[in-house]
């Protein structure tokens, strides 16, 4: 049997004793009629052929082509290990299937599925990096991307805004994305920065320079505020979702303490200079309002 395929695989017919082979405890039925193995060839499943032929369009492909009568029946060889096709196979037949606790699992589990056009298992992958508790949003955004997932790949963009993608450490993982998907994922933290630097230089903000007290209007020069201002942009780039801004720099940041006890210099008037709980909940709304997706 051959078929002309990109895919990697090959076939082996009755120089093997399949009833010696190691099978898999729950793929070891002797009424399959196809015989699946693992990359290494340590680990066998056999599976019915009207399953792979119903649920994957690389099988349903291969089973349309003339086919030999032989028994025992023939055995595949795929190019994925054990653990591998295990997960996918217990997709594809409903069966449990164990914790994913890796990203390049899922990364292979998902590139699996897609060479073997496996919807059923890709649906639960799709599913699954937004309910998995694997750590690096970037790869899994980097997986959405890859196949096509916009929803998902939007949501995922969401929480890489608690990182900053311009540290070392993210380099690997960000050559793995495609151009557009890296360029989206820049131009959304830069852009949050930018906006937000925006609506800083915005009313009710001073923009900078000369201002006057609002009560004895006394020439006041806001160096507090500009240095408040550049403390928040520079923590916009390590960690543009924005949140330590709110949670703790408003509050312990020196330059925001010192922006909070600023008064007004004209000595009869020593006004304090800004309303803080007003202040911050401005500041809130402002970040509130940019773009968190791509």
């Amino acid at each position: 049997m051959q078929l002309e395929t990109d895919h990697n695989y090959s076939t082996s017919h009755n120089d093997i004793d399949v009833d010696r082979l190691k099978y898999h405890p729950e793929f070891s039925s002797q009424e399959a009629d196809v015989i699946l193995a693992s990359k290494d060839a340590k680990v066998y499943f056999r599976v019915p052929s009207f399953t792979l032929r119903t649920t994957s369009g690389f099988f349903q492909t291969m089973f349309s082509l003339p086919q030999s009568d032989t028994s025992p029946p023939n055995i595949i060889y795929l190019d994925e290990d054990a653990d591998i096709l295990e997960c996918l196979l217990r997709m594809l037949c409903g069966f449990a299937f164990p914790d994913i606790v890796s990203h390049d699992t899922l990364e292979s589990l998902a590139y699996a599925a897609e060479k073997y056009d496996m919807a059923g298992p890709l649906s639960l992958i799709r599913m699954y990096i937004m309910t998995t508790t694997l750590s690096d949003p970037i790869r899994l955004y980097a997986i959405a991307c890859r196949h096509g997932w916009i929803q998902e790949a939007k949501e995922l963009s969401r929480r890489t805004l608690s990182m900053n993608i311009y540290d070392q450490t993210h380099r690997s993982t960000l050559r793995a994305l495609s151009s557009d998907a890296m360029l989206n994922l820049f131009v959304l933290h830069r852009s949050r920065k930018d906006e937000l630097e925006k609506a800083l230089n915005s009313p009710p903000f001073v923009s900078g320079g000369a201002s006057t007290c609002i009560e004895c209007h006394h020439p006041i020069v806001d160096y507090t505020w500009k240095l408040l201002k550049g403390k928040m942009l520079a923590e916009m780039d390590k960690r543009p979702l924005g949140d330590t801004i709110l949670d703790e720099g408003l509050s312990s940041w020196p330059e925001a303490i010192s922006c909070w006890k600023a008064t007004c210099p004209n000595q009869p008037c020593r006004r304090l200079l800004f309303d803080r709980s007003e202040t911050i909940r401005v500041i809130k709304n402002c970040i509130k309002e940019l773009k968190d997706t791509v």
